[in-house]
């Protein structure tokens, strides 16, 4: 279109001519264009709202407790904890789960919108894509180690490999979970330290809140001790334990005696193991040794036996050698007297 002032009535008139025929051969192309766009975004929000609301109810399913396997399938016990189930863990699990599908399903529903929206208005997006491309390879290779860290903590989240409370040790560090985060985990160390942890970076993980724990005891008597009369007290002391408050929620089912650990010459190791709440470990084993000590002072059972005093011989004094001690030594001989002359041999 010539875009100068007209300077005459005709220009004037040609002018408008020219602009109702354009307006005339586009506005086709330019409300097709519209619906097209309106339509596209409308889908996208349409498909977002039922990806997500499918999304929730499937997490809400597979959080869902049943009684058996049978009754969803793969999906009921998809969350499900390996040790005693933990609904409010669960909860948690699938809410971070949702979230991070609910994020995914949006990004690809609406990038792919967007693109659609480029291309209805007229935009080229070859060159766009080909930026794109490049610029995600150059962004893969430099964030290699936060898509590792972002899938790793996926796989924690939905394998419940740990949560939020847990004693854990990962090899770098051991503490208690303070945080887990898809990227970074949080720990309180022993002394009070926190540790952030890579996700990625984990390459083993133990677990000491899940299942359960074992109590191990060693106790030591003495060597001469009846070992029957001292695993009897063991027990009847391990049983008292176990009917008081709180240890009679840590440990569960009986004390085992395993038998002689170990024997030396004057005494002899006994193993002792109690089956505990996950974590609660080294409070029933400290409690249980407090027990037994108080039990063989009373009962009379020796940890050690004494050593037996012997008695030293008298000591003999001796006097130090002597050369004169030889009557053949050459100072022997010096030291004996001259003998007296004979009287024939006097003057």
């Amino acid at each position: 279109m010539d875009l100068k002032v007209p300077t005459s009535a005709s220009e004037v008139t040609d002018t408008t001519r020219q602009a109702a025929g354009w307006l005339h051969a586009n506005w086709q192309s330019w409300v097709e264009g519209a619906l097209r766009i309106v339509f596209i975004v409308v889908l996208a929000l349409v498909l977002r709202a039922v990806v997500r609301k499918l999304i929730t109810q499937l997490i809400g399913r597979m959080t869902r407790h049943s009684e058996t396997e049978a009754e969803f399938g793969r999906l009921g016990g998809l969350l499900a904890n390996s040790g005693v189930v933990n609904t409010e863990r669960r909860q948690q699990r699938s809410e971070a789960i949702g979230s991070v599908l609910r994020s995914v399903a949006s990004f690809s529903i609406l990038g792919t919108a967007a693109l659609m929206v480029l291309s209805a208005l007229g935009v080229n997006l070859a060159p766009l894509l080909a930026s794109a491309g490049v610029a995600g390879v150059a962004i893969g290779f430099g964030a290699r180690n936060l898509v590792t860290d972002f899938l790793s903590g996926v796989f924690m989240i939905m394998e419940d490999q740990y949560g939020v409370g847990d004693e854990i040790d990962t090899g770098v560090a051991t503490g208690t979970v303070l945080e887990v985060g898809l990227r970074v985990t949080k720990l309180r160390g022993t002394g009070g330290e926190i540790w952030y942890i890579r996700n990625g970076e984990v390459k083993r993980i133990a677990n000491m809140s899940q299942g359960w724990s074992t109590a191990s005891v060693d106790v030591q008597v003495g060597y001469k001790e009846d070992l029957e009369r001292v695993e009897g007290l063991i027990r009847e002391t391990a049983e008292q334990l176990g009917k008081e408050t709180p240890y009679d929620e840590l440990i569960w089912g009986r004390v085992k005696i395993l038998g002689v650990e170990s024997v030396a010459a004057d005494s002899v190791v006994l193993r002792v193991e109690a089956r505990t709440t996950p974590g609660k470990s080294a409070l029933v084993g400290r409690a249980l040794r407090q027990r037994l000590k108080t039990a063989f002072d009373l009962a009379g059972v020796k940890l050690k036996e004494e050593p037996v005093a012997v008695a030293a011989a008298p000591a003999v004094e001796t006097a130090a050698p002597s050369v004169l001690a030889d009557p053949a030594s050459a100072r022997s001989l010096a030291t004996k007297p001259i003998p007296a002359p004979a009287p024939e041999d006097r003057p």
